[in-house]
C-alpha cells in the first residue's frame, strides 16, 4: 500500500504573506492601523534578524527564530532605537501573534515556536493617569465663538468629553451615526471594528443640532466634524485644536500650564468624572469600550480623592476591635476544633 506523502510546509516568506493577507485582513478583519503596527514590527524584526543571521528574510525558516534572537532584538529596540518598554512590548505582541499563526500552519516547527513564545513581556511602572478637574475642563470647553472653526472645535471638545472617545473614533463619526431623537446617542466605531453606542447629554444634543443648522449640507455619510475641505479631521489636527483651547483656557485656569494635555487626556477626564459621580467602573468599561475591566480599574487607582474618602471610613489604628463571638452553639463548637 502506497504511503501518502506528508504535505510540504509553507515557506517562511509564504507564512508572513498569509499572516497579513489571510489572517489579519480576511479572517480577523483588523483595522488598517493594526495592520500597519504589525507590519512595522515584523519589518524591524526581519531587518534585524537578517543582519544577525547573515541571510535574507526570504531564506529564513521558523526554526531560525530562537529565544536568543528575539531577546537580542528586544534589547536592540530599547538600547539602540531607544524604544520605551511599552513600545518594546507592542513589537513583541506583533511577533508573538505571527508565531502563533505560523505554528498552526507549520506543525513541524511547533516546538521551535513554543520556545520562542516563552519570551516574556517586560514589566514596567505605568505612569499615573493624567486628567483635568471639572473647573479645568469647563475652561477648556469655554463658549463657542462666532466663526466656523471655533464652533466646530467647541463641539469636537464637547463630544470628546461627553463620550470619552478615542481620537480615531471621534474623527470617524458621521452625521448618520448621531441619533438626536428619543434616546439620543452616538454610534462609535472602536478598536477591532467594534461598535458601541454612547448616550449624549442634553447640552451636547443641543450643540449638535445648532452645528447641523449652521451646516445644512452635512448629512448622511458626511463627517460630523470635517476640516475646511469637508474631509474628516486628522489626529494631528485634533491635537492642534485642543492645544489652542488649552492655551486660551490657561488664562482662567493657570494649573493647565503644568499638565501635558492630549486628546487622550479628555478620555481619561471623562472616565474620572464618571467615576467620581458614582458610576460603577464596569459601566465605565462599556462606556470607554474596554475589553477588560482591569484596564478601567486604573481610574480607581488614580483617583486620589476616592482613596482619601476610603481612608476616612477606616477605623483609626488605635481603635480597639471587639473579639468575635460565634452567635450559635454549633458555630462555637466549630471554633473549638
Amino acid at each position: 500500500m502506497r504511503k501518502t506523502a506528508a504535505p510540504t510546509p509553507p515557506s517562511f516568506a509564504a507564512l508572513v504573506q498569509q499572516f497579513f493577507t489571510e489572517y489579519l485582513v480576511a479572517q480577523r478583519a483588523v483595522s488598517p492601523q493594526t495592520v500597519a503596527c504589525y507590519r512595522d514590527a515584523l519589518t524591524l524584526f526581519l531587518d534585524f534578524a537578517s543582519r544577525k543571521l547573515g541571510k535574507a528574510p526570504t531564506a529564513m525558516r521558523l526554526a531560525d527564530i530562537q529565544p536568543d534572537l528575539i531577546l537580542a532584538f528586544l534589547d536592540h529596540l530599547e538600547h539602540s532605537r531607544h524604544n520605551s518598554v511599552r513600545s518594546r512590548n507592542l513589537r513583541l505582541t506583533a511577533l508573538r501573534a505571527f508565531l502563533k499563526f505560523a505554528g498552526r500552519r507549520d506543525v513541524a516547527s511547533l516546538h521551535d515556536v513554543e520556545r520562542a513564545l516563552a519570551v516574556p513581556m517586560k514589566r514596567f511602572e505605568r505612569p499615573m493617569l493624567g486628567f483635568l478637574t471639572r473647573a479645568e475642563m469647563d475652561a477648556v470647553l469655554g463658549q463657542p465663538g462666532q466663526n466656523w472653526s471655533s464652533q466646530r472645535d467647541h463641539l469636537l471638545l464637547a463630544m470628546l468629553y461627553n463620550t470619552g472617545a478615542r481620537v480615531s473614533e471621534i474623527v470617524g463619526v458621521r452625521v448618520v451615526d448621531v441619533v438626536l431623537t428619543g434616546g439620543a446617542c452616538v454610534h462609535l466605531h472602536g478598536k477591532g471594528r467594534k461598535l458601541r453606542s454612547i448616550p449624549l447629554w442634553d447640552i451636547t444634543v443641543a450643540e449638535v443640532r445648532a452645528w447641523l443648522r449652521l451646516n445644512p449640507t452635512l448629512r448622511g455619510e458626511a463627517a460630523l466634524l470635517p476640516n475646511r475641505e469637508g474631509q474628516a479631521m486628522s489626529r494631528s489636527n485634533v491635537a492642534q485644536r485642543l492645544g489652542l483651547a488649552v492655551k486660551r483656557a490657561a488664562a482662567e485656569q493657570p494649573s493647565l500650564l503644568k499638565k501635558r494635555i492630549s486628546p487622550h487626556t479628555l478620555r481619561h477626564t471623562s472616565a474620572m468624572h464618571l467615576l467620581q459621580s458614582g458610576v460603577r467602573f464596569n459601566v465605565i468599561a462599556l462606556w470607554l469600550g474596554h475589553e477588560s475591566t482591569t484596564t478601567t480599574h486604573r481610574y480607581v487607582e488614580a483617583d486620589l480623592a476616592m482613596k482619601q474618602k476610603a481612608l476616612a471610613r477606616l477605623q483609626p489604628p488605635d481603635t480597639k476591635m471587639g473579639r468575635y463571638k460565634p452567635p450559635d452553639a454549633l458555630m462555637r463548637f466549630l471554633q473549638t476544633l
